[in-house]
Formats: structure tokens, sequence, C-alpha cells
């Protein structure tokens, strides 16, 4: 009788411990730089009374007066410090964005949401809409309805939200049709969920992270948007400070170059900073991206 073949021995598979996707995508330097920028920015807007030397609306110097120690920034036309305007001008123009943002999302992700779920007659009226809105340039349409109704923030903020809402509700309308037909949500409706418990419950967490990033890059968009209706004379109204209404003072003054640089770098620096935090945003969602798997072949 031959000798029975000893058992191949057991091996034990041992999982690689995975580091956190999302802490590589937050430690690239443009993450970085967005965090410490918008950060800034943010602390500025509500710290803004305290931050400021002086009152934005008093006089409290000289016309045109240069940069120096007094006024950082210098003075504007009426005596005003450039400097505490640009500070001021931040507690209107991020809160403006965030509520712009936040409505255009609400609105737009609502109706895409249900267009895509239920579709019929639903989905193509949403859809026919978005695309009527779509046929103009957006700044165009926003200064039409913004003209139409009066120059001020809120006509603006409002105008905003009309030209914003269709990109939100084609994203959210695209991901609920490629989410709806996903076997989980078939489950869930043969276990006896309604139409509207699978939507909330199963399939909008689905689509939460790409919509995210999406409003974090047009929180940018908004701030430029508001400072150009605001340029244009249909935004904020004199004297309230205000970085668009800055740089069209500056603009009659080329002479006098810091009464419209200074308002403009504050936008760069506000639309940059949100740009990288998107992008970083879509870099630690996404299990495809560069930044997020870079170095991980080791």
């Amino acid at each position: 009788m031959s000798a029975q073949a000893p058992a191949p021995p057991i091996r034990l598979r041992v999982w690689q411990r995975r580091r956190p996707v999302v802490g590589k995508a937050w430690r690239h330097p443009l993450a970085i730089v967005g965090l410490v920028l918008a950060g800034a920015w943010i602390v500025i807007a509500i710290f803004a009374p305290l931050i400021a030397p002086h009152d934005p609306l008093a006089q409290t110097a000289s016309s045109f007066a240069h940069p120096g120690w007094h006024h950082l920034f210098g003075t504007d036309e009426l005596g005003r410090d450039v400097l505490s305007r640009v500070l001021f001008g931040a507690r209107l123009s991020i809160p403006l964005a965030l509520l712009l943002v936040s409505l255009a999302l609400l609105i737009g992700g609502t109706l895409g949401a249900v267009a895509g779920y239920f579709g019929g007659i639903l989905d193509t009226v949403v859809m026919r809409a978005s695309d009527l809105v779509f046929a103009f340039p957006a700044i165009i349409l926003a200064m039409v309805v913004t003209a139409a109704l009066g120059p001020s923030v809120r006509n603006a903020v409002l105008a905003l939200v009309i030209v914003s809402w269709p990109s939100y509700a084609r994203v959210v309308r695209g991901l609920v049709l490629s989410t709806g037909d996903s076997e989980y949500v078939a489950s869930a409706r043969l276990l006896g969920s309604s139409a509207r418990r699978a939507l909330l419950r199963e399939v909008l967490p689905n689509v939460l992270g790409p919509v995210l990033v999406l409003a974090t890059l047009d929180l940018g968009n908004a701030v430029l948007l508001l400072s150009g209706l605001s340029f244009l004379g249909l935004g904020a109204q004199p004297p309230t400070p205000e970085w668009g209404a800055g740089v069209a003072e500056g603009t009659q003054y080329f002479q006098y170059w810091w009464i419209g640089t200074f308002p403009g770098i504050a936008i760069f620096t506000v639309v940059l900073a949100f740009n990288f935090l998107g992008d970083s945003l879509r870099d630690a969602l996404d299990p495809q991206s560069s930044w997020s798997h870079g170095g991980d072949a080791e």
C-alpha cells in the first residue's frame, strides 16, 4: 500500500491594509493650497468687523492715497480704505455664493432625481426646460433676468439660480438613470419598498459624491458670476462693499491701480481655492484617480 501524499499546507491569505484614499488626496499640494485659501476667506468673512482696520463706508483719508502703512491697500476716490472694503466684500460674496449653489442644487437635484427615476412626461418637461436655459449663455441670461427684475443683490442671486439649476438636474438625472437599473434597487423594490423610499434610501446616496464635487466647483463660478453682475451694475449697489463693484471702480481710474487690483485678486484667490477643493474632492471620491493611487505601486 503506497503512502498517502501529505496534504498541501494551508496558506492563510494576509490582507494588506489599504491606506486611506481620501487622506492621500487631501495631502496633495493643490488640495492644501485650496484648503488654506478657502479657510482664510471664510474666517475673514466671519470676523471682518474685527479684522478690518477701518469702517468700509467711512472717509478715513484723502482720496487716492497710495498703499502705505496707514492704508495697506490705499484708498479709493472717496477716501475709503480699500483693504476694509475688500475684507467686508467677503461677507457678501462668499455667503451669497453658498446660498446660490445650495438653492440651485436643491431645485435642480430634486427635479433631476424625480425626472430620472419616474421618467415619462415629467422627464420630458424637465429636460426641455433645461435645454431652454442652456440655449443662452449663463451671464447673458442672468443679465436679462436681473435687468427685468431690477438691479439688486437679491435679484442677482435669483437670476443666477435660474441659470444654474439645469446643470444639477442633468447630472442627477443621468446618475439616477444609471443607478436606478442596478440590482440592489430592483431588489429593494421586490422586497416591497415604495418608489419614494427606494429613491431616497437606495439611489440618492449613490449620486451624492459627483453632485457634491459639482457644487464645490460651482462655488467659484458663483463668486465669479456674482462679481460679474456687480461689475455691470446689476448686483450690489453703492456704497455696499463688493468685489465686482470694486473692480468696476478701478476701471474708471486706471492710474490708481490699487482700487481695482486688490478686489480682483480677492476674486481670483476665492475662485482658485474652490476649484482646487473641487478637484481634490473629485480625486478623493474617484477610485481611478491618479492623485489617489499615485505612490501605491511600491
